[in-house]
């Protein structure tokens, strides 16, 4: 639900985002 959200926010994120939304999150922005 937050994943379709998220990665359209952030599409360099996506990536990350793909697998876990929080955790990639989280690994990239760190």
């Amino acid at each position: 639900m937050g994943k379709a959200k998220f990665e359209r926010n952030k599409p360099h994120v996506n990536i990350g985002t793909i697998g876990h939304v929080d955790h990639g999150k989280t690994t990239l922005t760190a």
